[in-house]
């Protein structure tokens, strides 16, 4: 009990003694751009971001319409690029994203989800040489999304590390 409590109250003012924090730990699949777990040592504070769609990509299309938003990779682009903006608004960034969910509608002209566009805008954000880390990540085809136009919508969950 007593090493328990020392324990506790070490790691309790650990951060006010000026020491650096632990880094995350990220276990990486070598073959594909997503972390199949990833851990955060106590410190860290968790940012819940809501889900984000696309932003209408041709504002002359009819609203609400897959023709305002464009195909799964130009959603996810628009998407990945609103979260990042969002991120930076709370001083993080796409490196600081630990998890990430994808839930996607099925693209009328393949019948079914687009897994490769999805991809082609991911890769454009996560496991690149200026941003390297990469978050778990689930994708899911879904039946339809709140916004008749959207094809994608992403919700991400970040860590700040304590300062």
């Amino acid at each position: 009990m007593k090493q328990s409590l020392a324990i506790a109250l070490a790691l309790a003012i650990l951060p006010a003694t000026g020491f650096a924090a632990a880094p995350i730990i990220r276990h990486n699949i070598a073959t594909f751009p997503i972390a199949s777990s990833i851990e955060v040592p106590p410190g860290y504070s968790t940012v819940y971001l809501s889900g984000m769609g696309a932003d209408a990509a041709d504002k002359s299309a009819k609203p609400m319409t897959l023709a305002a938003y464009g195909n799964t990779e130009t959603q996810v682009f628009s998407a990945l690029t609103k979260i990042k903006a969002t991120l930076a608004s709370l001083h993080l960034t796409m490196g600081d994203v630990v998890q990430m969910h994808v839930y996607l509608a099925a693209d009328p002209s393949l019948g079914h989800m687009d897994f490769k566009g999805l991809m082609a805008a991911y890769t454009k954000f996560f496991a690149t040489s200026a941003q390297p880390s990469v978050p778990t990540r689930s994708a899911f085809q879904v039946a339809a999304l709140a916004n008749p136009g959207w094809l994608v919508e992403i919700e991400v969950t970040a860590v700040r590390k304590p300062s």
